[in-house]
């Protein structure tokens, strides 16, 4: 039951393995994740521990899976998801043999790719041949070419030498600077003709589609042959042998036809055998990953490990959970009987003056309100942890300002829908979704509790509920009731003295003076519960102090605080409650006469002025006899309490150091420990005292009146319903015929839209921060430190986790 309350007890333990059984020991130990490992070749770099090459081959087998995964991606191959069994970490001889197969597996799939490449390859290029022979046809056949050189101006047209030319393929990006850098070599005595090829082509290396354009340079020459090849070089032109003759390319392109036909056929049968392959591989590959994740994080693991003077066994030190020796023990055991040991693992609590790491243990439904407690602070080791709390006090005081049972309605809804699909929902890893749905159950809980208050505010979408009748009840006639609107009831005739039996008269809900009415309720609500929420908190600092053997505190901090707080805040709540009960609305004493109640408020402002204030009429100033005289004493109790804080501990610990050896040493070492400031100096006592002592009278009263948020948010989200109803929804109400049912289903829509998305998104999110501050600020003030460290200790699930994560 104590971890319900407070982290798990840790104990510093110290493991001695033998080095053959220490893989498969700390293999154990990562399935049961419960210890925490330090690293004791801290000094040591990481590139000269022990088990280094063998992370370098952990390593390796990473980059061939990563090669395997890539190539099977790229193949739009089907990987199956993981099964929700993990598989189980190998043993040695797997390990050897999961290095071969992964090795023929990437040598195969390798040489298929070569093969593929070079088969792609070759297709291209007779593709872009066949091309090249069949869009040259018509400028062969052209006989302008030699006038269009004379044309442009060459000095060797008339000369009697045949045309030289070459023919090939080009990028269209390129055409137009090849083109023009032509030109420049030949001084315009190149005729360049072009063919752009409708079908784009594919790039081998990198699977792109590329556009491309057929051409042919007719020039005279060889010096300008050889300045058109450079040119082609220069721009990654691919040149093809084109013959002069009609009937050899003819030849020639029915020879590349059949070509191309055989491989075709080659290419489908590579391209199958590489899916079949893949389609093989596909489904190991999730369990090669995990389980390569596992045994590198079993080598690092055994690099944080020791070797003894006699380098015949391993030690490390880690923390774990007390309770949890026992199992530490059973897998060392376990770890010893896999690998055949004759000689067994040793397990030793050592003692140490580090501070342990914290640990609370969690279930699904626990999980988001500790991760609420964490993104504060980790708790300090074993100190009360408010998480527990939390489950009830969060929902609760979110439900203050949230309450409206239709929209209540609403956040249930969704929270049961992830708390139903959570196995399908978890699967989608996105960061922003994995946030919202961590909090599924505070979500939940939520829409519970906003179901409850909206119950008690009798609100649902901004309209009330007359579920129970009323217990008003109209003596005016129908006719004076329709004619006069500024009617009033009187609480002596119409008011049946019977209390509304659960929440607010749905009366409420028709009166002018709703408002005023609703305010002085829920103001008086959030200074209530706010109070009760602090005093709560102060008492948990009790907790801690007599956990940690800390029980003078109890006297010099506890008991001042305590005092403090009831004296003045709690009494002005109980004044609250009496109030209630005294004065009704059909009071008949003379000084509790209707309109004689006395202002709580004003009573307490001059209660704590010293200051009286005679009512008017026979209106007494005070609610009872002798309140006078017992507000003083509380006033000057209260301020008593503040020297108390202030002078108390310091003087404590001064007297304590002059006595050193005096009975009460050890209780002063445990006090001691457990402060931060008091192995300082007398005057550093004094200052840090002070400032706590100030810190703590100013913020129990800033602290009240930030409950006040309660009533704010409250009032602010019940009046923006009611406009947003009276503005979208009511539309379609004025109507008396047919028209106003078309009116109120096209009005529904918007008005649907406006209230998720503001009512339920905007102000759910802002009643959400502003209750995480009061737990985080007014509450966990009061006890909580916050300064210890997370326990991280060594899992294969919490590892695959985060990796699947990022």
């Amino acid at each position: 039951m104590g971890a319900m309350f407070r982290s798990e007890e840790m104990s510093m333990v110290q493991l001695l393995i033998q080095p053959e059984a220490a893989y498969q020991s700390v293999a154990e130990l990562g399935e049961l994740g419960i210890a925490q490992f330090r690293d004791l070749n801290a000094d040591i770099n990481m590139f000269q521990r022990k088990y280094t090459s063998e992370i370098r081959r952990c390593e390796e087998m990473e980059r061939k899976i990563g090669y395997i995964r890539r190539e099977i991606v790229k193949d739009a191959v089907a990987i199956p998801d993981m099964s929700e069994e993990i598989p189980r970490t190998p043993n040695s001889r797997e390990i050897i043999d999961l290095e071969a197969q992964l090795e023929k597996t990437e040598n195969e799939i390798v040489e298929l790719s070569e093969n593929n490449h070079a088969l792609l390859q070759n297709f291209m290029e007779l593709t872009e041949l066949k091309n090249v022979l069949e869009k040259t046809q018509v400028f062969f056949s052209d006989k302008s070419n030699v006038q269009n050189l004379e044309a442009t101006g060459g000095e060797a047209a008339n000369d009697g030498k045949p045309l030289g030319f070459v023919a090939g393929v080009i990028t269209r990006e390129r055409i137009i600077g090849f083109e023009r850098m032509l030109w420049r070599v030949s001084r315009g005595n190149i005729f360049l003709r072009q063919a752009t090829l409708e079908e784009a082509l594919v790039d081998p290396k990198t699977g792109d589609s590329v556009h491309k354009i057929v051409f042919v340079a007719f020039f005279q020459g060889e010096q300008l042959k050889s300045r058109v090849k450079k040119v082609c070089a220069g721009y990654h032109a691919s040149l093809y042998p084109c013959p002069n003759e009609y009937n050899e390319r003819e030849e020639m392109l029915r020879g590349v036809r059949t070509r191309i036909e055989d491989l075709k056929m080659v290419l489908g049968q590579t391209q199958d055998q590489r899916q079949r392959v893949l389609l093989n591989v596909a489904k190991e590959v999730p369990n090669w990953e995990i389980i390569v994740k596992k045994v590198k994080a079993i080598y690092h693991t055994l690099n944080m490990f020791n070797v003894d003077v006699s380098k015949k066994c391993l030690f490390g030190e880690a923390w774990v959970p007390t309770a949890g020796l026992q199992d530490i023990k059973t897998a060392l055991v376990n770890g010893s009987a896999a690998v055949g040991s004759a000689v067994p693992s040793f397990l030793n609590i050592i003692a140490t003056n580090e501070d342990p790491p914290t640990y609370n243990r969690t279930n699904k439904f626990t999980r988001g309100f500790q991760n609420l407690i964490e993104s504060y602070g980790i708790a300090t080791y074993r100190e009360a942890n408010p998480a527990l709390y939390t489950i009830i006090t969060f929902p609760f005081l979110f439900a203050i300002m949230f309450g409206d049972l239709g929209h209540g309605m609403i956040l249930f809804l969704l929270g049961m829908w992830m708390v139903l699909w959570e196995k399908s929902l978890d699967k989608n890893k996105e960061e922003i979704w994995q946030l919202f749905f961590g909090g599924r159950y505070i979500i939940l809980l939520m829409g519970i509790f906003s179901m409850y208050t909206g119950f008690v505010y009798n609100d649902l979408f901004s309209k009330g509920m007359n579920i129970f009748g009323s217990s008003w009840s109209i003596n005016y006639n129908t006719s004076t009731v329709m004619t006069n609107k500024e009617l009033q009831l009187n609480p002596s005739e119409d008011y049946s003295e019977t209390v509304y039996w659960y929440g607010l008269d749905p009366l409420w809900m028709l009166a002018t003076n709703k408002i005023i009415f609703l305010n002085s309720f829920k103001m008086k609500l959030s200074i209530i519960f706010g109070v009760v929420h602090m005093i709560f908190g102060v008492c948990m600092s009790l907790v801690n102090h007599n956990h940690f053997q800390r029980r003078v505190n109890i006297l010099l901090e506890f008991i001042p605080q305590m005092l403090f707080l009831v004296l003045l805040f709690a009494y002005m709540c109980f004044m609250m409650f009496f109030k209630w009960i005294m004065y009704t609305a059909v009071t008949e004493e003379d000084h509790l006469k209707p309109g004689c109640a006395p202002s709580v408020l004003i009573m307490f402002i001059n209660m704590m002025l010293f200051k009286n204030q005679e009512p008017l009429d026979t209106c007494k100033e005070f609610m009872f006899e002798g309140q006078d005289t017992l507000q003083v004493i509380f006033i000057v109790l209260g301020l008593i309490c503040i020297p108390w804080l202030l002078l108390a501990k310091p003087f404590y610990i001064m007297f304590q150091r002059k006595n050193k050896g005096s009975d009460h040493g050890s209780e002063v070492a445990q006090h001691s420990s457990s402060n931060h400031h008091d192995d300082e100096p007398m005057s550093e006592i004094f200052i840090h005292q002070a400032i706590h002592t100030i810190e703590y009278i100013l913020s129990t009263i800033s602290h009240t009146a930030s409950y006040l948020r309660l009533w704010a948010l409250s009032l602010a989200h019940a009046q923006l319903s009611e406009v947003l109803y009276n503005m979208v929804f009511t539309i379609g109400l004025k109507s008396d015929s047919y028209v106003g049912a078309i009116m109120i289903w096209l009005v529904f829509w918007p008005w649907s839209v406006l209230t998720i998305g503001i009512l339920v998104g905007m102000e759910g999110l802002s009643a959400f921060l502003h209750t995480l501050r009061l737990h985080w600020v007014e509450f966990m003030s009061k006890f909580y430190e916050g300064l210890g460290y997370a326990f991280k200790p060594f899992s294969f699930k919490a590892i695959l986790e985060e990796e699947e994560a990022d």
